[in-house]
């Protein structure tokens, strides 16, 4: 009797797993629910969308675009989202006597069912219909989207297999944290991009879609409108582009699948030598201050390299405190003010230090038996904090104001930067004592259930207080701007406010250590919640 075709089994396989994902509980089934119908409600409104640009001048360089970031979707979203579908994972059939040609086919065959693939075929139909001019256009529409639709899923596919290793270990689920970084970033460009288009007309995209519509996928579109010319020569190369990154990407997947299906694994192999664990701390731990405080600093920066959801935070706040005024700037609408979003992205950093520690606060708690030793620990988290985001801070500050040629503004944006950060250091440090919350380590929550009401208070309320601390100086800046004499006295509103934020720095570790010594019991109970 022979064996059955594995295709079918492998299709079977991936219905049975998402049905029985569904059947787990009542919210994530409602929660699939309503992720379904919002993209299907999208990819209809966006299918509607490309239908009525079909007529308008470059509409058919936006679709190209459409379809290359379409394609690049594809490839970083199983980086970023690996638990999404368990099939990603193809060492799960290590075990069974397969082959990878017959797995690779069953596989892509089971990679086209999904949501995914029902919103990138509304997309890559929408997209022909827009750009097709003529029998032959849309006789090569035919071949384009089911051809487009297969590089798509086959990129995927290639990627996660190349990077299993790493999406199944600790680094994958960093990575994974990571992804609101970039849809914060991805939404920085994209109203960049919609105002610039509001501006200036879709015929500004035609250089750049002039090569895009080159590159695998995008050019198999590109095809349509290329036939609609009545270039059929041209129009068959950009197929054969496509179909030859096609069978690349699945002679590339095959032959990783191999590779897995073969070579052996961390978990297969004798430990590392373990005097290479043994090392002594070595490059940034030496130019730390020696003793207690140098210990302190050094483990919070190590919690901001090495724990998943700290890093995350850091991350985007950077990227956010440094898109946000460049990207004004860089449209010309900008103000060098702006920059001190950078300061208070990162002065976030210091509220609900203990909860960053979450359960294993209460060995920090240990070390702290009065005030005395709670200012020592306050201050050396601060430390830290300024060791990254005073370099920072300067940086975007000085490039906004080169990008703006607004150099005389410096040294005020530079002092009201600074303040900001004292302040939000200041009252970073009193809401980790006084309202402390636990972040949970698995998921993507930042908040434990129960504690989002502290969370607010302690955010929301330590920026708005931040912000009040700051009114002298900001009085002092406008003063000064409307004064006609106040233009050699700005040059002195960078150390005034370098020194208004220490000071207020200095303040607020000193009334937060006496709170902080005689609240631990509360606090450690507080961030160990998660």
């Amino acid at each position: 009797m022979s064996a059955p075709a594995l295709t079918p089994v492998v299709v079977r396989l991936k219905l049975s797993l998402l049905r029985n994902g569904l059947r787990q509980s009542g919210g994530r089934r409602a929660a699939w629910i309503a992720s379904a119908v919002v993209a299907l409600l999208f990819a209809a409104l966006q299918l509607l969308g490309l239908v009525a640009l079909r007529g308008v001048g470059g509409a058919e360089s936006l679709v190209v675009l459409l379809v290359a970031v379409l394609a690049l979707g594809w490839a970083v979203m199983p980086l970023f989202f690996p638990g999404g579908d368990e099939t990603l994972d193809p060492t799960r059939l290590v075990m069974l006597p397969l082959r990878p040609r017959p797995l690779v086919r069953a596989l892509l065959a089971a990679s086209l069912v999904g949501i995914g693939p029902l919103f990138t075929v509304c997309l890559l139909v929408g997209s022909v219909i827009t750009v097709a001019r003529g029998a032959a256009a849309w006789a090569v529409g035919v071949v384009a989207v089911p051809l487009a639709l297969l590089v798509c899923v086959a990129l995927a596919r290639a990627v996660a297999a190349a990077n299993v290793r790493l999406l199944t270990s600790r680094k994958g689920r960093d990575l994974a944290v990571l992804s609101g970084l970039v849809v914060a970033i991805g939404a920085q460009v994209v109203n960049f991009g919609a105002q610039r288009l509001g501006s200036g007309g879709l015929d500004q995209l035609d250089p750049v879609a002039d090569v895009v519509r080159w590159l695998p996928g995008a050019s198999a579109i590109g095809a349509v409108h290329t036939a609609g010319e009545g270039a059929y020569g041209v129009a068959v190369a950009q197929l054969v582009v496509s179909a030859g990154a096609l069978v690349v990407l699945l002679a590339l997947w095959s032959r990783t699948l191999t590779r897995l299906m073969t070579a052996p694994d961390g978990s297969t192999l004798q430990a590392g030598d373990s005097a290479a664990r043994d090392r002594p701390s070595t490059g940034l731990a030496r130019l730390l201050p020696p003793g207690s405080t140098g210990t302190v600093m050094e483990r919070s920066l190590r919690y901001i390299w090495r724990d998943p959801k700290t890093k995350a935070a850091w991350v985007t706040s950077l990227a956010i405190g440094l898109i946000v005024p460049v990207f004004n700037a860089w449209q010309g609408t900008g103000s060098v003010y702006f920059a001190c979003f950078a300061a208070g992205m990162l002065g976030i950093q210091m509220y609900n230090q203990f909860g960053q520690d979450t359960s294993a606060f209460w060995m920090v708690a240990m070390t702290i038996s009065t005030a005395r030793d709670a200012y020592a620990e306050l201050r050396a988290r601060a430390l830290a904090l300024l060791l990254i985001t005073v370099p920072y801070a300067t940086l975007v500050t000085v490039l906004t104001t080169a990008m703006l040629d607004d150099w005389a503004r410096l040294p005020e944006a530079l002092g009201l930067s600074f303040a900001l950060l004292g302040a939000m250091l200041a009252t970073g440090a009193w809401t980790s004592a006084r309202f402390p919350y636990s972040i949970p380590q698995e998921g993507y929550k930042n908040v434990a259930p129960g504690q989002v009401g502290l969370a607010w208070i302690s955010i929301f309320g330590g920026m708005t207080a931040a912000a009040l601390l700051c009114l002298p100086v900001i009085a002092l800046t406008i003063w000064l701007n409307l004064s006609e004499s106040g233009d050699a006295l700005r040059l002195l509103l960078l150390p005034a406010g370098a020194a208004y934020g220490a000071l207020l720095t200095f303040g607020g570790l000193r009334l937060a250590a006496p709170r902080t010594a005689a609240r631990l019991p509360e606090i450690v109970t507080a961030v160990s919640k998660g």
